[in-house]
């Protein structure tokens, strides 16, 4: 069992940053792959990025290539999301989750343990 608690959301300017994090409970954190999610208001759970068990390997969304960097400290169970360049279309409630298949970090289904979430809202 893995439990997750996002932090770090908040409102900003168009341009500005943030840093959200996601702490974990139990012993487990470094078995699993880390993802984060977005969903805006009336839109689906959009895949933003994963980042492997050790954190040697990631990928990310198209839309937040180059803007977002996805990093973890095992040490601390804790997964960061450092967002840049932020937008106003990057606004939504932000999901930190837990799964085993990294090749299928993309798909929401494949994710065993879910955070309840941060809210980022982006100013124009």
């Amino acid at each position: 069992q893995v439990q997750l608690a996002e932090s770090g959301g908040g409102l900003v300017q168009a341009g500005g940053s943030l840093r959200l994090s996601c702490a974990a409970s139990g012993r487990t954190f470094s078995s699993y792959h880390m993802g984060w999610f977005r969903q805006a208001p009336g839109k689906e759970r959009d895949f933003v990025a994963v980042i492997n068990r050790n954190g040697g390997s990631s990928y990310y969304a198209d839309s937040v290539k180059g803007r977002f960097t996805i990093s973890r400290d095992n040490a601390k169970n804790t997964v960061y999301l450092q967002m840049n360049s932020l937008k106003p279309e990057d606004t939504a409630v932000y999901f930190c989750a837990a799964t085993t298949y990294y090749s299928f970090g993309r798909d929401p289904k494949h994710y065993d343990y879910w955070g309840q979430g941060t809210q980022v809202t982006v100013s124009s």
